[in-house]
């Protein structure tokens, strides 16, 4: 019987014993993956998420398309999550696709959104309080209403009101551009103290900058109250209980998420440092968030957060 060198033995010996103290290899954490339309206040609110999944010890992926392609990749499950489908502008989208089964909606994040006509708060005291006010000052708005880029909703939704004469608004123009430059119409406008009306929608920064009023629309051109829903694959939800409830239970206001793309969007201040600033100074409202949720590895998700965020 052949003898085994002493040397090897060792080392032999050696190996067997890390591995003996290793024990079986961890399996990898589950990934979610978020589909993020390029709008900068679903952008910070992602985050957000994002970085308290990660807390919970789940590995993130982000993915950024157009708002349309969001909603199809949760679908088709190349995304699990996406927090942006916006009622009712996006409705006809969403309803076509939960058909087949694969998307729920899976909490109402915004319940206090908005998406209309508005005016500065100088032409609000002037007596502007309604869409049906508009077409008693022709020449003062120049029979224009600026809008966002070309074949948006919003455009659509005036365009249609205008060429049915709703509102006494025909003869009246839709001039569409981009949001930026829309915007910089209205600070041109507003500097000058001078008439304007255009589409405004909150969440946004705009609602923190300037004073302005969202007219009232008694027709109801624009389809009611607006709410943002959170959307995910069913069985991402089936597979992961706790990040459902999670989702279910994530409410903010539009006032906090304007908050958050001022910082972002007029502040420049990276996403990354408006989201973790923020959920380090709300702990009571993250921990509503989280109750009943646990992380990963079983224990409170709200011990997670809080270890991840304020060691």
């Amino acid at each position: 019987m052949s003898r085994i060198p002493l040397g090897y033995s060792l080392v032999a010996a050696l190996l067997l014993g890390v591995f003996v103290a290793a024990g079986p290899a961890r399996a990898a954490a589950p990934t979610v993956t978020f589909s993020v339309p390029p709008w900068p206040g679903v952008t910070v609110k992602t985050e957000v998420v994002r970085q308290i999944f990660k807390a919970l010890g789940y590995r993130t992926k982000v993915t950024q398309t157009s708002p349309t392609i969001a909603i199809q990749a949760v679908s088709q499950g190349q995304a699990d999550v996406e927090l942006a489908t916006w009622i009712p502008s996006q409705k006809s989208t969403l309803d076509a696709i939960m058909k087949h089964g694969h998307v729920v909606i899976a909490g109402t994040n915004l319940q206090d959104a908005k998406y209309d006509i508005v005016v500065p708060d100088y032409v609000w005291k002037a007596g502007v309080h309604s869409i049906a006010d508009l077409h008693k000052y022709p020449h003062e708005f120049g029979r224009k209403i600026y809008g966002i880029g070309a074949g948006s909703d919003g455009n659509l939704l005036v365009k249609k009101a205008i060429s049915n004469n709703t509102y006494d608004l025909k003869g009246w123009r839709v001039m569409p551009s981009s949001t930026a430059a829309m915007l910089t119409q209205v600070k041109r406008a507003v500097h000058a103290h001078r008439w304007i009306a255009f589409l405004g929608w909150k969440p946004h920064w705009m609602n923190i900058v300037y004073h302005i009023k969202y007219l009232r629309d008694p027709k109801n051109i624009w389809g009611g109250k607006s709410v943002v829903y959170s959307i995910a694959n069913r069985h991402f939800l089936e597979t992961h209980p706790d990040l459902a409830r999670f989702l279910k239970q994530f409410v903010i206001t539009s006032k906090t998420q304007s908050e958050w793309i001022y910082r972002f969007s007029f502040k420049k201040i990276d996403k990354a440092v408006v989201a973790r600033q923020w959920i380090a100074q709300h702990p009571g409202k993250v921990k509503a968030w989280l109750a009943g949720v646990k992380a990963l590895d079983g224990k409170p998700a709200s011990q997670a957060v809080e270890h991840a965020f304020h060691s």
